[in-house]
């Protein structure tokens, strides 16, 4: 038998979004620990789909579709606007194309994604005659608590981000298996005939192990996580964070940063020390914060409180039981609509405040002060987010449907 005759069939990975691209290639690195020489074409949707860098056997398809919104393009008005200005209508055909072409030979399609994904991945896998897994790592029935039809439609541009719309359930139905983010959702699922799984939090398993020591960093203090996140609005978010800081005396601030230092935007009248290519220091008003590249796993573990504009970033510090403080920006992506669907999703481990430093250092200090609140927000975020260890299970299913098909 010849070694290209031993191997299992590829399998056709599509994913949409930086979340999207982290979860799949976490799923990929186990996959390939799991069943070794697997061969896997990657075609991320939204982005240059960095996360699939140095993933062992993985072929990237199809070229980088950067978008003005970053992946939002339904956040809001002017970022469906922009994203069509840019080609969105044009490079999506493009996608589906691609898909399709990709699937032809392939063991099983994988989508890592919204019900956009989920579309363009049933195609491909219905041309190919091949089973499709679908990680739905977007919607949560908790984004509904609280809602009712009243705010479903004061929310236009999320109905589909807030609950799976009917074309999305009846694709999932004929998927080979579904897995969702959370019990409630898993339940949800259920009771419209998807037999939909929740294995475990996906936020979870893509948190970074811890990367270094900043012991000397804290100094036995208590820890202020900032959390600008990886799109647009840092420029917006840092710089209130940091007068927020200012006025949180007796911690330590310090930034998960994960851009250049020259994206760094700072409140005037402050400065930046760069120390090397992953430490630098943002001063003023009395403070001296830290930014940390590539720290993100210590910066959430060492965190007492976080103040975040992120999406994944946001849940994961919940899920580690670390209360989350949180304002609206202009966009990309933590808009106020996005604000408002985080808080139901988080529930207690996030409070959404006015986006001025004062009412955010207010927040932040009297979570400090109130263990009884900090306790109700890390029982909030354990329970919502949930344990890791979805991906260990999904990859070994994946494995075996792809040797079953070798």
């Amino acid at each position: 038998m010849s070694l290209a005759a031993a191997l299992p069939r590829p399998a056709l990975l599509l994913s949409n979004g930086t979340a999207e691209d982290m979860i799949g290639a976490r799923l990929l690195r186990y996959l390939a620990a799991q069943l070794p020489g697997t061969r896997i074409r990657v075609l991320p949707l939204v982005g240059a789909g960095h996360a699939y860098r140095n993933v062992p056997g993985v072929t990237r398809l199809g070229r980088a579709l950067e978008l003005p919104s970053g992946g939002f393009p339904f956040g809001s008005l002017a970022n469906l606007r922009a994203d069509l200005r840019a080609g969105l209508i044009g490079a999506s055909l493009g996608q589906w194309r691609e898909a399709t072409r990709a699937a032809r030979g392939t063991g099983a399609v994988v989508v890592v994604g919204d019900a956009y994904a989920l579309m363009v991945g049933t195609l491909a896998a219905q041309r190919a005659g091949v089973p499709l897994l679908h990680l739905q790592p977007l919607l949560s029935a908790h984004y509904l608590e609280g809602l009712g039809t009243r705010g479903l439609l004061t929310e236009p541009n999320a109905i589909g981000a807030n609950v799976p719309l009917p074309y999305e359930l009846r694709l999932a139905a004929r998927a080979h298996a579904v897995y969702v983010r959370d019990a409630a959702t898993d339940r949800y699922y259920g009771e419209r005939g998807v037999e939909a799984r929740w294995v475990g939090s996906f936020a979870m398993d893509v948190l970074p192990p811890p990367e270094r020591d900043l012991t000397e960093l804290i100094a036995g203090r208590r820890v202020l996580a900032l959390l600008p996140g990886s799109r647009e609005d840092h420029r917006e978010s840092l710089p209130l964070m940091l007068q927020a800081a200012a006025r949180v005396p007796g911690v330590a601030s310090l930034v998960a940063w994960p851009h250049s230092w020259e994206a760094v935007t700072l409140p005037r009248g402050w400065h930046l020390s760069v120390e090397d290519g992953e430490t630098a220091f943002a001063g003023g008003e009395g403070t001296r914060a830290a930014l940390l590249r590539g720290a993100f796993g210590t910066v959430a573990r060492a965190a007492d409180v976080a103040v975040g504009t992120a999406g994944t970033a946001n849940e994961q510090l919940a899920g580690l039981g670390v209360p989350v403080v949180a304002f609206a920006t202009g966009g990309p992506q933590f808009t106020p609509g996005f604000a408002r669907r985080q808080a139901r999703l988080l529930g207690e481990a996030l409070s959404v405040v006015p986006a001025r430093p004062d009412a955010v250092a207010a927040e932040v200090r009297a979570l400090l002060e109130n263990g009884a609140r900090r306790a109700r927000a890390a029982r909030a975020g354990l329970e919502r987010i949930g344990p890791a260890g979805a991906l260990p299970v999904i990859a070994a299913e994946l494995g075996g449907l792809l040797a079953e098909r070798g």
